[in-house]
């Protein structure tokens, strides 16, 4: 990380990229654990729980890499390994979760998980003046939190 030379101290990247690797992590548990509940989702509400549950693992499939990438320009590298998300991680796996109210459930709970991680990292984005990964920050959490009122509204009676 020494030979960068991008305006924000060597310290600071580490620092901000260990906390974007726990997005990374957080990320990709949840695109894990969408994409399981998406194949095996039943129920009455199969066909809108399946599609919306599509759109939402093929969305985290797509922030993975814009995280990763992030993570990669202030040189550092991103974890890639199922092991290295599971230690960062508090999202757990699905583990054989049948209940389509259950999975919605579980979903929202990750989705807010993402959501306070991403929030927690703002301090020290700020403080390095790291506009690039406030903006990136912004838009996780306004897509995170989008996503979850959409789950929360799924599980009124």
């Amino acid at each position: 990380m020494n030979q960068i030379n991008i305006g924000i101290e060597q310290a600071d990247r580490e620092a901000i990229a260990a906390g974007l690797n726990q997005l990374l992590a957080d990320t990709y548990s949840l695109y894990l654990k969408t994409h399981s509940f998406h194949w095996n989702v039943t129920g009455p509400m199969f066909n809108t729980l399946h599609l919306m549950f599509e759109q939402q693992y093929t969305e985290l499939s797509l922030a993975v890499d814009v995280i990763a990438e992030r993570i990669r320009a202030l040189g550092a590298r991103a974890l890639g390994s199922y092991s290295a998300y599971a230690k960062l991680t508090e999202i757990t796996e699905d583990n054989g979760v049948t209940s389509a109210r259950q999975m919605i459930q579980e979903l929202l709970t990750g989705q807010e998980i993402i959501i306070r991680n991403a929030r927690a990292l703002y301090p020290l984005v700020q403080k390095a003046d790291d506009e690039a990964t406030a903006d990136l920050l912004t838009q996780r959490i306004q897509l995170h939190e989008k996503t979850a009122w959409m789950l929360r509204s799924l599980l009124e009676e």
